[in-house]
């Protein structure tokens, strides 16, 4: 079982873990690829050039913009990747609540797909930092770099598993499964919903884990409160299951 997630722009400023090293990621015989995107990413921290750094970090508050770059990446504190991201659909997660057995469910099953660090499991160990979805570092595009070094591991990761794929669309940009798996779309009142999309997202990563789901039997068997199976669509690789939100 494998479920590709999304991070999220807000983060919590938790500390448990030393800083960075190869035994802090999955992949690691690629950790020097995630090293020289980190090197890029603190260089543009250093240079304390406030217009960069407004674009990068997509914010305008100068007082934040100078408190974010004041962080070393590799010496800085970290958490598991699970516990850093903190946005809708890890709060519907809420991860903290769960069992150690279903968190350790989502600690093995889940990839997801940092704009900074790459593809990373949920166990995996990172510091805080701020990297804007689509923001490049000085036209270095994080997405082109870690598909071009990292699809092949990936590949690896996810051959023979059955994979739910939660990403947002901008994430496939990392890597595209090239196996059977599942997508999911949530409609309310015949329209496509994106922030409630995120909040499901997160609904329905709490139940794969809370139902221990490994298979797509088990997963069409799964019942979610306040969603309703609207329509199957099978493509070649992709079976698409589209969710009415009946509440």
């Amino acid at each position: 079982m494998k479920i590709l997630f999304s991070p999220s722009e807000t983060k919590s400023y938790i500390v448990e873990n030393g800083h960075i090293n190869v035994k802090s990621f999955c992949c690691q015989s690629l950790f020097d690829k995630r090293i020289e995107v980190i090197n890029r990413y603190q260089r543009i921290l250093d240079s304390k050039n406030m217009e960069n750094l407004k674009k990068m970090f997509g914010i305008k508050d100068e007082k934040k913009c100078l408190e974010l770059c004041n962080i070393d990446i590799k010496s800085a504190s970290t958490c598991k990747s699970i516990k850093r991201y903190t946005g809708v659909a890890y709060e519907y997660l809420n991860y903290q609540t769960l069992s150690k057995k279903k968190q350790n469910y989502i600690d093995e099953n889940l990839i997801i797909f940092s704009n900074l660090f790459g593809p990373i499991q949920a166990k995996d160990s990172i510091p805080i930092y701020k990297l804007k979805q689509g923001s490049s570092l000085e036209g270095f595009k994080t997405e082109n770099f870690y598909k071009e070094f990292f699809s092949e591991k990936l590949d690896d990761m996810l051959r023979d598993e059955f994979t739910i794929d939660l990403r947002a669309e901008f994430y496939e940009k990392f890597y595209k499964i090239p196996y059977p798996h599942i997508t999911l779309k949530f409609i309310k009142n015949g329209k496509v919903v994106s922030h409630w999309a995120k909040a499901y997202r997160g609904i329905i990563l709490r139940n794969l884990a809370i139902n221990n789901i490994n298979s797509l039997k088990d997963f069409k068997n799964m019942e979610v409160e306040n969603l309703a199976l609207e329509e199957i669509i099978e493509q070649r690789l992709k079976t698409q299951i589209i969710y009415n939100i009946v509440s």
